[in-house]
């Protein structure tokens, strides 16, 4: 039985699907003894090398853990300058390939993120068509108007796309910055910015606190982990769809 060679180094840890279809392209992985292209499949007797090294699947149990991400982190496995990145905060965090993330917050926006050691379960999660919605809080600046929350549900053009809530809940208001709660499925990036910034509030607090079923704990410190148990798991494969 053959696979797809992006999908066969996804399960082995090298990346997303997309991430090893970059790498196919940048020419780092070789298929018996020749540089692999994509489209090309693999079956059980071919030799499959990422940057030199034999690649081998093996099958492990599922993993996926949380990690509260601090603000001023880049969610990223290449490290730029001195800023620190979302793997320093992961268990075995100098071998990168152990964890792939699953989709990304800005560098600004903290909150909750996931990631996994399978990249077939990564592509699975980020998919559009599982429509795993994700939740932010919010704080704001400016005047908020029952007709910029109605736009914010039927949608709004920007750059050519349109974007919108699947849900906006008030909070607590202080002077002129105001608490917010809102829902979104697609996942843009800077997404929620975006939209709150069309509409003439500036956003000074971004938070992600939750992710198709699974919710940050309150009793999680930023730049902690937690592992998720089989029944989370199970939530989230069964999540949206």
């Amino acid at each position: 039985m053959s696979e797809r060679l992006q999908k066969y180094l996804a399960r082995a840890g090298i990346g997303s699907r997309r991430a090893c279809e970059v790498l196919i392209k940048e020419g780092k992985v070789s298929l018996n003894g020749n540089l692999a292209k994509i489209g090309a499949t693999v079956s059980n007797q071919d030799i499959v090398e990422f940057e030199g090294k034999v690649i081998q699947v093996k099958e492990t149990d599922l993993k996926v853990i949380i990690l509260n991400k601090p603000e001023g982190v880049l969610s990223s496995n290449a490290r730029e300058k001195k800023i620190p990145i979302v793997y320093d905060y992961l268990p075995n965090a100098y071998n990168q390939r152990n964890w792939i993330s699953i989709g990304r917050l800005d560098i600004n926006t903290s909150g909750l993120m996931l990631f996994t050691n399978d990249g077939s379960f990564a592509n699975y999660c980020m998919h559009p068509s599982n429509t795993l919605d994700r939740e932010y809080l919010v704080r704001a600046r400016g005047d908020f108007t029952p007709e910029k929350k109605e736009t914010m549900l039927k949608g709004i053009l920007i750059d050519d796309e349109v974007h919108k809530f699947t849900d906006v809940v008030e909070g607590e208001k202080n002077g002129t910055n105001q608490w917010f709660s809102v829902c979104l499925v697609s996942g843009k990036n800077r997404e929620v910015r975006k939209i709150f910034q069309a509409l003439d509030l500036e956003v000074s607090r971004l938070k992600r606190t939750r992710f198709g079923p699974i919710f940050l704990p309150s009793t999680l410190q930023k730049g902690k982990t937690k592992e998720l148990n089989e029944n989370e798991i199970m939530l989230l494969k069964n999540y949206g769809g």
